[in-house]
């Protein structure tokens, strides 16, 4: 078998798969045929590291840590659009394109403006070289390999394209995942991204491209830039772009007037709301490059573009009441009560307040008339006060002092902008938010018991906690309301079955604070049983690999509090699952301990596989890349020179197999 020709070919399959997939959105394999592919690649790539190309489909899992993005010049400078409001500006802005390149047919391209994060994307022979943040337009941020977890993104070209030149793009956030992240953060009990568009910006600067790869991010191409291009005009040069490989969007349409443009605008006013994903305008282009060259640029802007801004859908209403919910980690949200009013295609009757000092700003007063818009076209939002409408006898309003569910007097930390109610066991909100995350898919996945079913169980005096659910009978279950014989045996078989859930998703279920999916995984992990955990001081926590000081001081604080450990004793009792189910090693040392080591190369005495064993049998880590966190990198035949170069560069001492054997016997 000729190793390094199955690489490229697989290499080859897998980038037209991605680009099936995430670019022409016609997947013509299945997700696990594409995932098995893919491993035979990282483990051919594994076994013969000497073919090593940053730029394989194996690199978009991320793994790269960033500590400080390097400022890069761009190579030609990113300029701003100026924005117009009307259809006379973009009359006057013709009228002004005439006077400098006379009287000459004109034709446009219109496209649509998306909002998210402008990107900078450097190819050369046909490969991803590097990525740069906007920044001020002349520099940006290097955000090279985080860039390359997007899969929209092409690591290599395909077609006849140039030796080098810059691609433009807008890095944005589908609203399906966005609403997707959201609903990931609402069920640990946190507050919610905002909108879209600062979340896809802010995923950009993550350290973790790991981090950066689990986020539905994609890019959408709108201008390439460089000598000697092959096209002369934008609408040849998009269509080129999509043949070499990029995710072009199909809404850009060539206009042969402004009349043309008109109508272009005024479609896209009306059926932008259907589109998934933001979109705050739409910008016009000259679409000749040789009266581009002509126009030139003012000192901010391309003379020969122009952005239309949509008007934000925005009504009037009346604000009816406040009111304010509870969150299950006692966070209070204000919610403004209106009358109900048509906004973008749906019924609104209801808008978040965000919190007291949102309030203060507005002066938002009971009974007043207030203009609503959907904020990142999602969540409506209410944007100012018609003052002039505002009753003579208006009071201003006062934020609540007490929780509105159980009367406790709420408080508010320094630097935080909500209030919280403290009474975290006693506030039926916030015990019946813990008992529905408790039972969430992700954590102890209970079938046969929904929220409602919760609630209902809680307010009759079933439960109190979520290890009274381990006590519920058949016969105490059925009187409640809607619940019949079959329903009632489901859900306390479905609580039966739990007891087999694994320990980490048990400690995700219990719901401590900032301790989320994957960081329960790495404390289960880490600490083996619950026990182990409980026990552990605070420099023990921080030492975790990736939890920080904030996760650490709530576990703790988690543990010393006297109701939490009587409810785990509870669920001890019941047989729930607190401890990591291992094979039991009878050669297993501690000799290792607090080292990691990475493997890299191909071995005689040992395979990769059973290298790996050996470390981790023997107390010690593994490392998937190489970091200041390395302790030792054991090299075989054939070490990938990337690998060499950083472990030589960051001073990681580099020992042999033999080394390895040695430090064992030693130990």
């Amino acid at each position: 078998m000729d190793i390094q020709n199955t690489i490229l070919q697989l290499r080859d399959e897998l980038n037209q798969h991605n680009y099936n997939y995430y670019v022409l959105d016609k997947p013509t394999i299945s997700d696990l045929e594409f995932d098995l592919k893919l491993k035979q690649l990282q483990d051919l790539e594994y076994k013969y590291p000497e073919f090593f190309d940053e730029n394989s489909p194996t690199q978009r899992v991320g793994g790269t840590i960033t500590k400080n993005f390097k400022t890069v010049q761009h190579d030609y400078r990113m300029y701003s659009l100026d924005n117009s409001y009307s259809k006379e500006d973009l009359i006057e802005w013709e009228k002004r394109i005439q006077k400098v390149l006379g009287d000459v047919p004109l034709e446009y391209v219109c496209e649509l403006k998306y909002d998210g994060a402008s990107i900078s994307i450097t190819y050369e022979n046909g490969e991803l070289k590097r990525a740069v943040t906007r920044g001020d337009g002349f520099q940006g941020d290097d955000v090279t390999n985080n860039i390359k977890t997007i899969k929209s993104i092409p690591l290599k070209l395909k077609g006849n394209f140039p030796d080098k030149f810059d691609v433009r793009g807008e890095i944005i956030l589908p609203f399906a995942g966005f609403e997707k992240m959201n609903q990931e953060l609402m069920d640990l009990g946190e507050l919610p991204y905002s909108n879209p568009r600062n979340t896809a910006s802010g995923s950009l600067k993550l350290q973790d491209s790991a981090e950066v790869s689990k986020r539905p991010l994609d890019c959408l191409l709108y201008f390439i830039i460089g000598s000697n291009l092959p096209f002369r005009s934008q609408i040849d040069s998009l269509e080129s772009a999509r043949n070499w490989g990029f995710k072009v969007p199909n809404e850009p349409k060539l206009a042969r007037n402004l009349d043309q443009v008109f109508q272009f605008i005024d479609f896209w006013d009306v059926h932008r709301h259907k589109l998934p994903y933001e979109t705050d305008g739409v910008v016009v282009k000259v679409n000749q490059f040789q009266h581009q060259d002509e126009l030139g640029f003012t000192a901010k802007s391309p003379r020969w573009a122009m952005a239309y801004k949509f008007k934000s859908e925005q009504v009037s209403t009346r604000l009816n009441s406040i009111s304010y919910q509870v969150g299950r980690t006692g966070a209070i949200t204000p919610v403004a009560n209106l009358e109900p009013v048509q906004l973008a295609g749906t019924i609104v009757k209801r808008a978040s307040l965000h919190n007291a000092d949102q309030i203060e700003k507005l002066d938002i007063r009971i009974g007043d008339e207030v203009f609503v818009e959907k904020g990142g076209e999602i969540i409506p939002k209410i944007i100012a006060v018609d003052l002039s409408k505002r009753p003579i006898n208006s009071i201003p309003t006062k934020y609540i002092t007490h929780c509105p569910e159980c009367q406790t007097q709420l408080v508010r930390s320094e630097g935080e902008a909500n209030h919280y109610c403290p009474n975290f066991y006693g506030c039926p909100p916030q015990i019946i938010g813990r008992i529905q995350h408790f039972i969430s898919r992700k954590a102890m996945d209970i079938e046969g018991l929904g929220g409602e079913t919760v609630a209902l169980l809680f307010n009759n005096g079933l439960v109190h906690n979520y290890a009274d659910l381990y006590n519920l009978t058949v016969e105490q279950i059925l009187p409640l309301e809607r619940m019949a014989q079959k329903s009632a045996e489901n859900l306390v078989k479905g609580v039966e079955n739990s007891k087999n859930v694994p320990f980490e998703n048990v400690l995700f279920a219990l719901g401590i604070r900032f301790v989320g999916e994957t960081v329960a995984k790495k404390l289960a992990k880490h600490y083996k049983n619950i026990d182990a955990l409980s026990k552990a001081t605070f420099m023990d926590l921080v030492l975790v690999d990736e939890i920080g000081e904030r996760i650490a001081q709530s576990v703790l604080d988690f543990f010393e509090n006297p109701i939490n450990k009587e409810i785990i004793e509870q669920l001890k009792i019941q047989g729930v699952q607190f401890e990591i189910v291992e094979k039991i090693n009878p050669n297993a040392t501690v000799k290792l301990t607090g080292k990691t080591f990475v493997v890299s190369g191909v071995f005689e005495k040992f395979s990769r596989d059973d290298l790996k064993k050996a470390i981790e049998d023997n107390g010690g880590k593994v490392g998937s890349s190489i970091s200041a966190k390395t302790d030792y990198v054991v090299a075989g035949d054939n070490m990938g020179p990337a690998k060499l170069e950083k472990a030589n560069s960051l001073k990681i001492p580099i020992i042999s197999e033999d080394d390895f054997i040695k430090m064992l016997d030693k130990n």
